[in-house]
């Protein structure tokens, strides 16, 4: 079996890879191989076994090397984020649309359909968003270049997946938390910092206000469902091949407790809240998620607030 991962240098592609290496694939036989693809890969973030390539995904030349022999499993991580996408729309359109349909137009190439598993994402939906729900039948309107790009993939996979091409799944990720403290293209990272700055012992600002909702879900969680739906068989699917995750409704101020209930009261006290007009609009009022079809197909979320905390911050309980 020939595994690929595009961005595995990345915070959810490294723990992905790592879980591969392991034998975290079910079918996957011993001599697996596994490819590990991004612009950056440190020797030491790649477990035993795997074999580096380094490259940028929208080089012709890289695509035509990694998809010379026939790929079992793809997991296509790769991608120019929200902010960075939004602030640089020239460069999300290559990396995100242009680099995404050369790597499936050589893919639908192979003789036996690969199963591809594409990270989209919950920008799919775009601002605002509905009051009472969002579920299964919610209309995806994106309002950033982001969730646009997204979206036109999603199309095209299911289209491949009609035509039996490629055999691919796109998975709309919630907020992945708990990212590094670095720039990063997220206009999100408050969902992961206010984890990380509190649980080190220093002072946050929130940038959205105590009562704001999003969708969270551990990086371990979301790595448990890539995993999942690259083994999900075959004839469990329909013509649907985009889904939204289960994910975790939690306000900041659930966050907030949560963090008190493990680190101490006195997080609350190292808490302002400063909202910003524009991330609270784009990111603090989610509502209600129901995801019947995902969690039919058995995606599942963190369980609740202790538990995320506890796999957002790398603790075994």
């Amino acid at each position: 079996m020939r595994i690929v991962v595009t961005g595995a240098g990345g915070f959810i592609g490294r723990e992905l890879v790592r879980r591969l290496a392991a034998g975290g694939l079910a079918g996957a036989t011993p001599e697996a191989r596994i490819v590990a693809i991004d612009e950056a890969l440190p020797p030491e973030s790649l477990p035993l076994g795997i074999r580096p390539v380094i490259g940028d995904i929208g080089d012709p030349g890289l695509l035509d090397a990694i998809t010379a022999e026939p790929i079992d499993v793809l997991f296509h991580l790769a991608a120019i984020p929200g902010g960075a996408s939004e602030g640089d729309f020239a460069l999300g359109w290559r990396v995100n649309a242009l680099a995404t349909m050369a790597l499936v137009e050589r893919l639908a190439r192979q003789d036996r359909p690969a199963r591809m598993v594409f990270s989209s994402t919950i920008a799919v939906f775009g601002v605002p968003l509905p009051r009472d729900r969002v579920d299964d039948d919610t209309l995806p309107l994106p309002t950033l270049s982001y969730g646009a790009q997204k979206l036109i993939m999603e199309t095209l996979l299911t289209d491949h997946a009609r035509r039996g091409t490629v055999d691919a799944l796109a998975l709309r990720l919630p907020g992945i938390v708990a990212r590094p403290r670095r720039p990063g293209g997220h206009h999100s990272a408050y969902m992961s910092d206010i984890f990380t700055t509190l649980a080190a012992g220093e002072a946050f600002t929130c940038p959205v206000a105590p009562g704001s909702t999003s969708w969270l879900m551990s990086r371990g969680c979301c790595v448990d469902n890539l995993v999942h739906a690259a083994t999900l068989p075959r004839e469990r699917l329909g013509a649907r091949r985009a889904f939204t995750l289960p994910a975790l409704r939690l306000s900041m101020d659930e966050v907030v407790e949560a963090l008190a209930a493990r680190f101490g009261p006195d997080v609350r006290d190292r808490v302002t809240f400063a909202p910003d007009p524009g991330l609270q609009a784009q990111y603090g009022t989610y509502p209600p998620l129901e995801t019947a079809i995902a969690e039919d197909l058995g995606f599942r979320h963190d369980g609740d607030a202790g538990t995320l905390l506890a796999r957002a911050l790398g603790y075994s309980g």
